[in-house]
Formats: structure tokens, sequence, C-alpha cells
């Protein structure tokens, strides 16, 4: 190690890359991070952070006017973005600033520019240091992607300038089903903007179970979102101060913000990774071993520039395995199945496991427990909603490999069940576990009645 400034050299301050420079670091490694915008990465400066905080602000609305049927008088409510933002960014300032002290007292020295790679054991920083690095780890993330080019898309905004805005839009139209769409449109909703859902899908949330999908669309459409599937934005065209977004269907929408959320693709571009001897997989993202390894053996990736499953959790686990496989000397391999996931759209999504359709193409026979409801809290708010709770079970071993949710609390329910999926529980071991009552989650023990078995045989 004695030719190379560093042990590790990470590109890179997200998640990911912070966990594994703090775990490199404490088992002896030299290490050296950059980041060129600001240490926390997509989740914490422009992601799950500060949107879960705009969802909780989002849903005041909903629970001000809920609290009629419980007895409560509440004056009529104002709201102020700019408060809204300044306290945001103030929040975000602070963890920003705890993932620093976090790096210093681990030892990291931290550049705050762009690094990029010279080869496989040289790092060029943008201030002009030139590092030699016995290893470097990539972890740069993902960023938005806007699809086709089309009229006026400079005038459309992503997910990242969405946080920023001076004030909050009286009208907004977003293209996109994914995630981010979802969230956001329930976010613009929930505060008081008019919101149109554009996808050019047959359903939003694609890879959800279908069940899910259209209960989650049926519940968006009756909190006065308008879904329009089938469909792409075509064309922004600009209207004084405001816009006309016209439709591949031909019709227009006036809007005062467009916000385009078709996904994010990681964040490879002029990196330096054919200069490195590093390959990018047919996925888009950094093509890797089991390991995190790339095709430059010194050279590993993890988080979102992998394309492998695009969630925060995973890069933490990524880069932590990476860390102790290359510097604790214990080899670590991610398990990437059964990884829960959630939605905070209004009413919130969680879901582990296959979907329906997923365990009916995979397993000889499948059982579907399913149960929709009213639940408790709406029978006083009078609010027009329902919970899905739905179970797919192996037939043949009684399994539980799917658990899907729609409702109040979802992503809650959802990390607990995930423990269950993961230790392979199966169906009577579910029904075994006593209800808490009265509560939503409480039917996931309680169904018994199937409401569906497929024989893939049979499907064939």
């Amino acid at each position: 190690m004695s030719d190379f400034d560093v042990d590790l050299f990470v590109i890179g301050g997200g998640s990911g890359g912070v966990r594994a420079a703090r775990i490199a670091a404490q088992h002896g490694a030299r290490v050296m991070l950059a980041e060129e915008y600001r240490l926390g990465g997509t989740c914490v400066i422009r992601g799950c952070v500060p949107k879960k905080l705009l969802v909780y602000a989002s849903r005041f609305h909903g629970e001000f006017e809920d609290a009629a049927g419980f007895g409560w008088t509440v004056p009529h409510a104002t709201f102020d973005w700019a408060t809204l933002i300044a306290n945001k960014d103030k929040e975000i300032g602070r963890l920003e600033t705890v993932y620093g002290t976090l790096l210093e007292k681990s030892g990291v020295k931290v550049f705050k520019n762009r690094a990029t790679l010279a080869d496989a054991h040289t790092v060029q920083v943008a201030n002009g240091d030139r590092v030699k690095a016995a290893h470097v780890l990539i972890s740069t993330g993902g960023t938005p992607s806007f699809g086709d080019k089309i009229p006026g898309i400079e005038h459309a905004i992503s997910s990242n300038e969405a946080f920023h805005l001076a004030e909050l839009p009286r009208r907004v139209v977003i293209q996109g089903g994914g995630y981010i769409a979802v969230e956001f449109a329930g976010i613009f909703a929930g505060l008081g903007s008019h919101v149109t859902l554009v996808y050019r899908g047959e359903n939003i949330l694609r890879g959800f179970d279908d069940d899910v999908r259209q209960h989650l669309r049926m519940d968006m459409e009756k909190h006065g979102i308008r879904v329009v599937t089938g469909c792409t934005v075509a064309a922004i065209e600009q209207a004084g101060a405001h816009y006309s977004v016209r439709l591949s269907s031909g019709n227009h929408i006036p809007a005062d913000k467009v916000m385009f959320a078709t996904g994010r693709v990681p964040n490879v571009a002029k990196l330096g990774l054919k200069e490195a001897g590093v390959e990018i997989a047919k996925n888009g993202g950094i093509a890797v071993d089991e390991y995190s390894r790339t095709t430059a053996p010194n050279v590993y990736a993890v988080g979102d520039v992998t394309n492998r499953i695009n969630l925060t959790p995973v890069a933490i686990r990524e880069g932590h395995a990476f860390a102790d496989t290359v510097f604790g000397g214990k080899p670590t391999v991610v398990d990437h199945a059964n990884v829960p996931t959630a939605v905070f759209s209004e009413p919130e999504v969680g879901a582990v496991g296959l979907t329906e359709a997923q365990a009916r193409a995979k397993l000889p026979q499948t059982d579907v427990y399913k149960s929709m409801f009213r639940p408790l809290k709406a029978t006083l708010s009078g609010r027009d909603t329902t919970v899905l709770l739905k179970l797919i079970v192996d037939g043949e071993t009684d399994r539980v490999v799917g658990c899907h949710i729609v409702g109040e609390g979802a992503a809650e329910m959802v990390q607990l069940a995930a423990v269950a999926v993961k230790m392979r529980a199966t169906k009577a071991d579910f029904d075994a576990t006593m209800a808490l009552h009265p509560t939503i989650a409480e039917e996931l023990v309680t169904m018994r009645t199937r409401s569906a078995t497929y024989a893939r045989e049979a499907a064939e």
C-alpha cells in the first residue's frame, strides 16, 4: 500500500458512500471522499428525507377535515409554503452537518469537489489534487431523466427543483407513474394544488401488484387528483406566466408548473469509467459482481449508480458489505431478495416479496388472501377511503411470499411483515399469531378465507 496515497477513495458522498467510508476507516483504512454537491446524497438532500417532510405537511389538510367527526372544531387553516420550505431546508442542513461530523470523527478526509477517474488507481479532484488510491468506490447515485426531448421541455422541472420552488403552484401537471410521480401528486394535492398526473402506461406504479395499483389510483382520484393514462406530454407551450400542456391525445391542460418524474438514471457521465476499465451493464448502471466489484479489479460501485435496487437502505447495506469485504476481512454478499419498499403516496403503499402475477408465473400453486375494508377511523371522520391488505402464499409450502398493503401506516406495517417474509414464515405462522385489536394490521393474521387459488399448469 506504500505506493498509494490512500487505501480507499470514495467518489460520491451519499448514504452508500458515506457508510462505506466510515466502516472502511474503522477497519483501519486511510480514506478520502469527494462529493461535488452536498453530503447526504439524493436521499438526504433532495429525496427521501425532504420528500417525507413534505408528505407529512400535505396530510394535515385531511386531518383537519377528519377532526370534525371526532368533535373538534378547527378554525379555518391556512398554509404557508415558504415556512415549510425554510424549515425543511434547516433540517436538511442539520443532517448534512451530521454526515460531515461522522466522517470527520472517523478520520475520513473530505473534498467538497467533483472527482473523476484518470485511471483505475488515480483520482483527479476538481481542486487540482491528484490522488493515488489502492481501491476506489463509486457511489454517485442517480440523476433525473426527462426521457424523450419534446418542444418546451426546458420549462419542465424535476423532483430536484420541486423542493426549492418559490411558491406553491396552483395547477400542476406531473408526467410519470412511479414512486416520485405519485408521491408528489399527493404532496401538491394535499397542500391545495390542482393536480393532473399523466402516464404513458395503462396504470400507475408499474411493477407493483395489480390490486395495489388499481386501489391507489381509485383513492387518488377520490382525493381530487386527475389521473390520465395511456398518454404523454407532447409539448409544453408558454402562455404568459403560465403554461399550456399539450398531451399526445391532443388535449391541452393549463398549468403553473410542469413536473417530469419519469425516473432516474445512473449518474455515470464523465466519471472516467472508460479510462479506468469500468464497464456499463445492460441496465445502464455500472456492471458489478456480487461483491460490488466492477470490471476493474480494484474499483467497486454501490447504490443507485449500479441500478440494481435503487433504495437508500440497499445502498447503505452494499456500502457496509463492501467495506467489510475489502478492509474487514469478512467477505459479505448482500441479499437483494425480499427487500421491502414503500410509496409515500396518499394513501400509502407498502410491499415486500412477490406480486400475485409474479407468484403465479413462478410457483406451481399460488394462494391469494385479500381483505379490503373501511378503517375504523373513517367511520367517524366520514372519509371515503378503504384499506387493502393482500398476502401471497406458496400453495405447496404454505410460505408467505408476498405482502401488499394500501392504507394509513402501510410502510410501518410492511417493514415488520418483511421480517416474517424474510424468515420464511408460513400462513399457519401468521394464523397462529394473536391479533392486536383494533388495528388495521390485525387483518394480516386474521385472514382465513382464500380469495383465489391458481395452479401454474392450469394457467399455461
